[in-house]
């Protein structure tokens, strides 16, 4: 069964150091999404429909809401240890304003890219200090994990100027009845998700809003519910303290095995090990000090 080594959450997002044995389901997230092997067996992401091999030379890169999964495609018995970076991309945005496209569904131009082997270096060195990091500071986690993100998309040119990027990628206008759809998914998370009540109230045929929806936002109402949902979850499991069952209620999953399944598809474990095993991160109190940390 895969497990989480480590997991840190904080306004970066999260971190989390995942021992996988297992695939996980096609999903998407609302983060710029980075993995990278950090030992065991090589193995593969499907993104875009394609193939991105995780490997020692390779790091997958996945955008917000770009829908992809894990195969774990490995010999039988064999792990695959991965370093899975869920970053905000209004934190990126506020270190550096060239990054403020980061969110941008087409931020990555590829799902692949070659690591050096100095960037290999510093995530060995960046996953050691995960392991031991029970004492880590938030400011030198995230000085740390600023390097790394930038370490890896460094091969990316044009990223550091922000009007390059919005000329070549300008943001693409959501319909304004696939925001009001989204409005009353949110609303109320825990109910089924009914495609076509959704269609009704805004005005078109199931087929004509299941297509808008997916061109607007890149991935089906269905992937989109179950973000939200996991999301919501993962809040109530750090920030509340009512038993999982309760948790499980309250998205609106008729038992807790079910939520249990659901959080496993999603991230390869189960929600009472992700509340076991994660660490929260308040903001540094001193901004200055945290920012002269940073290599930019």
């Amino acid at each position: 069964m895969s497990s989480a080594v480590k997991i840190f959450q904080g306004r970066f997002g999260r971190v989390a150091l995942l021992d996988m044995d297992a695939p996980l389901v096609g999903h998407a997230h609302h983060h710029c999404h980075i993995l990278i092997k950090a030992g065991g067996a090589d193995s593969v992401f499907m993104v875009r429909g394609e193939r991105a091999p995780l490997t020692d030379d390779s790091a997958v890169l996945v955008n917000a809401w770009e829908p992809h999964a894990y195969e774990h495609e490995v010999a039988p018995g064999e792990r695959t240890l991965i370093l899975a970076l869920y970053i905000e991309p209004g934190w990126l945005t506020d270190l550096q304003r060239s990054l403020a496209m980061s969110g941008h569904p087409r931020f990555f131009p590829q799902p692949c890219v070659r690591i050096s082997t100095a960037t290999r270096k510093h995530a060995e060195e960046f996953v050691l200090e995960l392991w031991w990091g029970d004492e880590i500071s938030a400011g030198r986690l995230e000085a740390l994990l600023f390097n790394m993100i930038t370490d890896v998309v460094e091969s990316y040119s044009g990223w550091r100027d922000l009007a390059s990027l919005l000329r070549s990628k300008p943001p693409i206008a959501m319909d304004p009845r696939v925001r009001r759809s989204i409005a009353l998914m949110k609303q109320d998370i825990a109910r089924d998700l009914d495609v076509d009540a959704l269609a009704t109230c805004a005005g078109l045929s199931r087929a004509h809003f299941f297509t808008l929806f997916q061109r607007d936002t890149h991935v089906t109402p269905m992937v989109y519910a179950n973000v939200l949902r996991f999301e919501a979850a993962v809040q109530r499991l750090t920030q509340g303290t009512e038993p999982v069952g309760e948790v499980a209620h309250e998205l609106g999953f008729s038992a807790p095995g079910h939520f249990s399944r659901f959080f496993r598809q999603h991230l390869g474990i189960t929600p009472s090990d992700y509340r076991r095993v994660v660490n929260l991160f308040e903001p540094p109190k001193d901004e200055g000090a945290r920012m002269e940390t940073v290599q930019v």
